[in-house]
């Protein structure tokens, strides 16, 4: 409540709350993430579904009135409704509305909060989302302290008023801050505001850009986690070493040639060190757990033996050719990419290059 009184008083809508995009630690500090379907409501205008799409949010933690284009214009309550479905997940232990579709979404909602009143089927707009509320069966509402049994009171209270159907009955993130259940953990002095966001910061929304202004702007972001890469690129100080691609053309020439020259002298048939004239500086990932390895090395070993494997001279060609099986010497790069992909330390990728290259000797002696 505390991250989202600050989002809303920027005038800036989440529109995506779920339990996937708040990020929590040890400490339980939590972090509100995936801002990529957040949108600003300017003073002068607010959000309509002219503009802004309703198809936003996770279904399941989807207020209402975005299920069916209820309203012409919506408000922050559409997150505050998604922090109510949290919420309601955190006390049951499963989602609260795991609706199939929109049509399914709204009849679970309605079997728990019952039939909307007239006077709020009255404030939709959509007719066809009017009529659609009107002519459902009439249903009562189920108190939660049925639902949830176990839940303190005070807990019950304060999300009766988060899953309002009325989005106006839904209190704002300040209100629900000043909530009794919150009474030992309030504290507006760590309850900031935020400056009302303003339209020049999304400004670039409106803007079309080029692809060569895609990869500068992407270049500069990534450079904001180089700082001297950053300095370097301003003219700040004096260039390092490294060599690295530049924003406006994506790549520059010295670059290009770089990676040309070390295929030429060292490259696959280069006559290079390693596995066949392989020779080069393997990227150290963390994308795969060390236990993978083993796996790795099994499957492998399935490939090249056993009754079902194929033939040494059938997968691998040491002419480059392909053989039947048309692999080359680009494959036993691309596998040594994969063992360093799995994070083998220095011996371990000397090993396999190793037996790539007596392997790649023996299909040599085969196929003469």
């Amino acid at each position: 409540m505390r991250g989202l009184k600050y989002v809303h008083t920027a005038n800036v809508y989440h529109r995506d709350l779920k339990p996937k995009n708040i990020l929590a630690n040890a400490d339980c500090k939590l972090k509100i993430c995936d801002f990529g379907l957040a949108r600003p409501a300017f003073q002068d205008s607010g959000p309509t579904t002219i503009f802004w799409t309703d198809y936003v949010a996770t279904r399941w933690y989807r207020a209402p009135e975005l299920c069916g284009s209820f309203f012409t214009k919506y408000t922050p309550a559409i997150d505050i409704w998604s922090i109510g479905c949290i919420f309601a997940e955190i006390l049951s232990g499963r989602p609260l509305f795991p609706g199939k579709n929109v049509v399914h979404q709204l009849e679970i909602i309605t079997d728990l909060l019952g039939t909307p009143k007239p006077e709020i089927t009255a404030k939709v707009r959509n007719e066809k989302a009017r009529r659609f509320l009107a002519n459902m069966r009439v249903k009562p509402k189920i108190p939660l302290s049925q639902r949830f049994p176990k839940a303190a009171p005070g807990a019950l209270a304060i999300l009766d008023k988060l899953l309002a159907f009325d989005p106006d009955e839904r209190p704002t993130a300040e209100e629900a801050l000043a909530d009794p259940y919150f009474a030992n953990l309030a504290d507006p002095a760590r309850e900031p505001a935020a400056e009302v966001i303003s339209r020049d910061e999304y400004a670039f929304e409106s803007k079309k850009v080029t692809p060569e202004e895609v990869r500068e702007l992407l270049y500069l972001e990534i450079l904001e986690y180089h700082p001297q890469a950053k300095r370097e690129h301003h003219g700040g100080e004096r260039a390092s070493n490294f060599t690295y691609p530049s924003g406006a053309s994506g790549v520059t020439a010295d670059f290009l040639a770089a990676e040309a020259a070390a295929e030429g002298a060292g490259g696959v048939g280069g006559g290079g060190n390693g596995a066949g004239g392989v020779k080069r500086e393997w990227a150290r990932s963390q994308s795969l757990p060390k236990e993978s390895v083993n796996a790795y090395r099994d499957e492998a070993a399935a490939f090249v033996s056993g009754a079902g494997a194929l033939k040494r001279y059938d997968s691998i060609a040491a002419d480059g050719s392909g053989g039947s099986g048309g692999n080359t010497k680009s494959d036993m790069v691309d596998m040594l990419d994969e063992a360093a992909a799995m994070s083998l330390d220095d011996k371990e990728l000397a090993a396999a290059a190793e037996e790539a290259r007596q392997l790649m000797e023996e299909n040599s002696r085969v196929r003469r």
